[in-house]
């Protein structure tokens, strides 16, 4: 019994190679979702990566053994590896969320199901394809979250917050808005040594300037930092 099975030892070590990539490109997403406070993190978004990949290894290698002594038997290559894609769209279902009439966790499913494309990718071999797509991954969750002026719906504005660490100044920053009728439409959160930092996306009621708004905010208590 060889410690490799049917495989090459070259490729055996590839293959090796190829499971610490995929692992490692999944924990470069899962940084950046972990930094804004996001419910799939490092570890999921590693182990996503990594799983991919080791299936996709076994489908495309794992039956060199049905090839080399059974004749008469066509082993697809792609049967198992076609499963990873349905599979993990259940996980990424796990991820969405309807909060207050607002539907959380689409961007973070995508990133999930699109993470195990990436270590399909590397499990194939195409490390130029699989790294090229977690930086583009990567560069999207660190500029398009950004609030555009000219992506705005009319009566919108993005409001970025510093707090206090700890939950309070968050809520006391809510019970404003809600006593103000300013609608929530979305919530992002990072921690930073200067404090927990929100960017928000809200949407002001008639009559509601936004001068007013940030002074409301920013005369909280647990709240140092107001931009609008």
């Amino acid at each position: 019994m060889s410690f490799t099975g049917n495989m090459p030892a070259t490729l055996f070590w590839e293959c090796l190679l190829r499971i610490f990539l995929a692992a490692l490109c999944g924990l470069v997403i899962g940084f950046e979702r972990k930094a804004r406070l996001k419910e799939a993190g490092v570890r999921t978004h590693l182990i996503v990566a990594l799983g991919a990949a080791l299936i996709t290894i076994v489908s495309k290698y794992g039956f060199f053994d049905l090839a080399l002594f059974a004749e008469g038997i066509k082993a697809d290559p792609t049967r198992i590896a076609a499963q990873i894609v349905s599979g993990v769209g259940f996980l990424g279902a796990g991820m969405i969320f309807m909060r207050h009439r607002t539907l959380t966790g689409l961007t973070t499913a995508a990133g999930i199901w699109t993470t195990a494309g990436i270590g399909m990718a590397v499990g194939c071999g195409l490390y130029a394809v699989s790294l090229f797509s977690t930086a583009l991954v990567v560069l999207t969750q660190l500029m398009l979250h950004r609030d555009y002026r000219w992506t705005r719906a009319p009566g919108c504005t993005a409001v970025c917050l510093r707090t206090q660490p700890g939950p309070s100044g968050l809520r006391q920053a809510l019970a404003a808005l809600d006593e103000m009728q300013v609608q929530v439409i979305n919530l992002e959160a990072s921690h930073k040594r200067s404090g927990v930092h929100y960017e928000l996306f809200v949407r002001l009621p008639p009559g509601l300037a936004q001068e007013r708004l940030g002074a409301q905010l920013a005369a909280l208590e647990e709240v140092t930092y107001v931009d609008i």
